[in-house]
C-alpha cells in the first residue's frame, strides 16, 4: 500500500527542500528523495517542488510514498570476480562491457542480473529497478564497484560518498602530456547544450573536482592516476578532455586518434584494444556495518595491461 506523510517546518533556518527531507527521513536516501521529488510525490505548500526550492518554519510538506514497481528482473548467469563479500556488501571488479543496470537501451545482461543470479538479499533502496546498486561505473569503465545487501548499508555507504569520505583511484591512458605533471581540475559539469547524452564543463553546473599525476610516459600517451572528490556522471573523461588530454578510445569525448599515430605497431596495438582505457584501482571506505577502515584494490585487467605493454616496447 501507498503511504503519505505530512510533515512541518519546524527548523528556524531556511533549507533546501532535499536537504531538509533528507534530515527528516533517515531511512531514505538521497537518490530516493530526489526520485520522489522528480516524479511529483512532493508538495511543498499544496504544490509541487524543485529539489532546490527553500522552506522555511511553518511550511507544510506533503510526502507520497507510491507503491513499488512489480519486479520484472530475470536472474542471470553471468561470471563476476567478487573482490569482497560479507552479510553488509560486496566489492566487485567489474569488467569493461558490463552495464551496471537495466536503462534505454539494455534491459537484460546487466551487472543487477548478475547479482540476483547470486541470490540472497539486496538493498532497495536504489529502486526497484536497481537492487543493491550504491554507485555506478561507465559500462566500458572495468574496475572496483561496491553493492548493498540490505538497505542500511546502502544508506551508510552512500553518506560516505556523499560526503566525500570514499577514496577512489583510476588509472587512465590520455593522449598526449599533461603539464604540469600533477594537478587538480574543479570545473562543474551538466549536461551538453546540445547532444543530451553527453556531459559537458558548464557555468551553473554541479561541483566536479578531480586530482590527477602523470605515472608513466610514452611517446604520444601519457598514464595517469586520477583521484575523484566528486562522483559526477563522465566526470574524469569529461575533466580530462577539458585539460586538453582525453582518455584514450574514448568515442564521446575525443580520445579516438589512432589514426593519427605514425608508428604502425602502436597504431594496432590501440586499435586492438579498442574500448575506454579507464579502471578503478583503488576504492577505499569504512565498513558500513562496523565503521573500520577497508581497502580493496585490482590490478589493470588483462587487455589493459597488454596494451602499456606494447607501448613500453616501442618506447
Amino acid at each position: 500500500m501507498s503511504r503519505r506523510l505530512e510533515l512541518v517546518v519546524e527548523d528556524p533556518q531556511e533549507l533546501r527542500l532535499d536537504r531538509y527531507l533528507l534530515r527528516r527521513l533517515p531511512d531514505q536516501s538521497r537518490a530516493s528523495i530526489q526520485r520522489l521529488i522528480a516524479g511529483g510525490h512532493v508538495l511543498l505548500g499544496g504544490k509541487p517542488a524543485r529539489p532546490a526550492a527553500r522552506v522555511r518554519h511553518g511550511d507544510s510538506i506533503l510526502v507520497d510514498f507510491p507503491d513499488p514497481a512489480p519486479e520484472t528482473l530475470v536472474p542471470e548467469t553471468i561470471p563476476l570476480q567478487i573482490v569482497h563479500d560479507d552479510p553488509a556488501f560486496l566489492v566487485i571488479s567489474k569488467p569493461a562491457g558490463l552495464v551496471v543496470h537495466p536503462g534505454a537501451g539494455r534491459r537484460t545482461g546487466t551487472l543487477v542480473h548478475a547479482l540476483l543470479a547470486l541470490g540472497g538479499g539486496w538493498s532497495k533502496t536504489g529502486g526497484a529497478g536497481r537492487p543493491g546498486i550504491v554507485h555506478r561505473l561507465d559500462r566500458d569503465t572495468s574496475g572496483l564497484l561496491v553493492v548493498a545487501r540490505d538497505d542500511a548499508a546502502h544508506r551508510s555507504l552512500a553518506s560516505q560518498f556523499e560526503a566525500r569520505q570514499v577514496n577512489k583511484l583510476y588509472d587512465a591512458l590520455v593522449w598526449g602530456h599533461p603539464a604540469p605533471a600533477r594537478g587538480r581540475i574543479e570545473a562543474p559539469l551538466g549536461r551538453h547544450p546540445v547532444t543530451r547524452t553527453r556531459m559537458a564543463v558548464r557555468a551553473g553546473g554541479r561541483v566536479a573536482i578531480s586530482e590527477y599525476a602523470s605515472k608513466e610516459a610514452f611517446p604520444s600517451f601519457t598514464l595517469m592516476e586520477i583521484r575523484i572528490l566528486t562522483g559526477r556522471t563522465h566526470q574524469i573523461r569529461v575533466h580530462l578532455k577539458h585539460l586538453g588530454h582525453p582518455v584514450v578510445g574514448d568515442r564521446e569525448y575525443g580520445g579516438m586518434r589512432a589514426v593519427s599515430l605514425r608508428d604502425s605497431e602502436v597504431r594496432g596495438a590501440v586499435e586492438r584494444f579498442g574500448r575506454l582505457a579507464l579502471h578503478a584501482r583503488r576504492l577505499e571506505l569504512k565498513h558500513p556495518r562496523t565503521g573500520e577502515p577497508m581497502r580493496f584494490e585490482v590490478p589493470v585487467p588483462p587487455d589493459f595491461a597488454e596494451l602499456l605493454d606494447a607501448l613500453r616496447k616501442r618506447r
